[in-house]
Formats: structure tokens, sequence, C-alpha cells
């Protein structure tokens, strides 16, 4: 479906990634409209040829012509709105999201959807340290991961569709993960990652230290710039894994602090190039 031009494109939340998402997909041609509360956001993305058209209404017209819609909502606010707006979507269109978390919420909304509506999950696996839509854009996605999250639900169709709007974004890597799998991937690579950061930048608030540090601390603490409300909402929806992957790290911590207080250099030694060697894989190519 998504290659043809003449489909329209409805996004829902236009902030950061709703933005860019319709920065990229206008160029290819498709007619890009918008839900969101801000007027302001609606005014910029007009002006700057963002959109097509956008409202903070919940515009029956807007809504009900759309072919495919994009979530990019958080996800309690995702669920509210199929549970009470549902009915304005027109029949056989296809919705997706950019939602961070997925067991919580996918098989939700695909037991209240109606059942000529389908939703396929995603997660696009991008962002930045700034928000709203005036900060979009599509450069992000080129180095970053997107993952499809199909369940037993969805067609082949649909999950073709979403895995072909990932490369039109031009996302570096494509894959396929089930929710859980998403879920336990992403408690380690992002949430996890997003605790580290909050707890070394409020570990140690002696005075001036920004005067003092070097770029391993900055690298550190990138991702600790963080919209409390949203990642908030993300740990609470994937506790137990979160808790788990928690427990991963908080054992390796022990191990080294040990190996520290026991001046065990060959164990510190091997633990490092283990590091080193694990971290070459990620390295970007």
């Amino acid at each position: 479906m998504i290659v043809d031009v003449s489909k329209k494109i409805l996004i829902v939340g236009l902030g950061l990634l709703g933005g860019s998402y319709a920065k990229v997909l206008k160029r290819f041609g498709f007619h890009i409209s918008a839900v969101t509360l801000e007027q302001s956001s609606i005014d910029y993305a007009l002006k700057e040829g963002i959109i097509h058209e956008g409202t903070t209404e919940l515009d029956a017209d807007i809504i009900g012509s759309a072919d495919l819609v994009i979530f990019a909502l958080y996800p309690h606010v995702f669920v509210e709105w199929i549970g009470q707006n549902q009915h304005l979507l027109k029949s056989g269109a296809l919705i997706t999201d950019v939602t961070g978390v997925k067991s919580s919420i996918v098989y939700k909304i695909q037991d209240m959807l109606r059942p000529d509506v389908e939703f396929i999950p995603a997660h696009p696996m991008a962002g930045r340290e700034v928000s709203g839509v005036e900060n979009s854009t599509g450069e992000m996605f080129r180095s970053a991961n997107y993952i499809v999250t199909p369940t037993e639900k969805n067609t082949p169709e649909a999950i073709e569709t979403c895995i072909e709007l990932g490369r039109l974004l031009g996302f570096a890597n494509v894959t396929t993960l089930s929710p859980e799998e998403h879920d336990e991937m992403i408690g380690f690579l992002s949430q996890l990652t997003h605790c580290i950061a909050i707890t070394l930048m409020t570990c140690n608030d002696k005075e001036n230290m920004e005067k003092f540090t070097g770029d391993s601390f900055r690298d550190l603490t990138r991702i600790a710039r963080i919209n409390d409300l949203m990642w908030s909402e993300l740990f609470i929806t994937n506790k137990e894994v979160l808790l788990n992957q928690m427990d991963l790290f908080l054992d390796q911590f022990t191990k080294l602090k040990t190996m520290l207080q026991t001046e065990d250099v060959e164990g510190m030694r091997e633990m490092m190039r283990h590091s080193t060697a694990r971290r070459a894989l990620f390295d970007k190519k």
C-alpha cells in the first residue's frame, strides 16, 4: 500500500518523530495531514511545508480520509485515543505507531480495534535530546534501526507495508521481532542505558563538575537530558523486563567492584577485553 503515493497519510502527534516522518514521506509525494494538541505545531508545520493540512480538533474528514495513520503518542494516550476515537477511521485503514514499549499496549489495542481496521506496531529506534516538530529531521533515521513487531492478528500485507515504511523513511536496518522480544531488547539497549545515565548524573552533586569533565562523561550521560513524563511511563510499562536487566547490570558491576577490592588485575583486564570485543560489534559501519 505504501508505495502508492495517492494514499493519504495521517500523523497523530506532531512532535519530533511525527514531524520527522512527515518531512520524509512528503518528499515522496504522499499527502500528509496531522492531528496534534498545539496549534503552534500545526502553524509551524504548514509554514515550513512539512504537512499539507493539520488540525488540533478531531476532524472527521481529515481522520476519515487517511489510508495510513501513524500514531506518535505516549502509550497510554495512544490506547485512550483508539478507545475513544476509532470510529472516525475509515474502513480498511492501516495504523502503526512509534511507541517504545509493545507487549503492554499492542494486544490491548488489537483486541479493542474494529475488525475492518488493522494495527501493525513498529518502533523507530531514533531520537534526539530535543523535542517538538521544529527540531524534526529525517537525518536521524539514516543510521538508526526500525523494528516491526507483528502478532498473529497481522496480515502479511500489513507487515510488508510496515517494513517498506521503515525502508522509505531511510532506516539503516529494518527488522521484525515479537512484542515480547522487542521489550526484552529495548529493556537492555535503551531503558537500562537511560537508567544508568540518570544515575550517573544524580549520584554526585558536587558543584562545578561541569568545568572539569571530559568527553567520556559527556558521552555516557548524553541521554540523561530526559523527558521525565515519557520515560517514567516507559519504565513502568516494561517494569519486569527492566528490573531483570537492572539486576544483570548490578551483578556485573558488583563483580568489577569485587575485583577492584581484591586487586584482581587479571580479572579486570579480562572483563575489559571482553568489553572491547563486544563494543566493536556495535560500531556503526
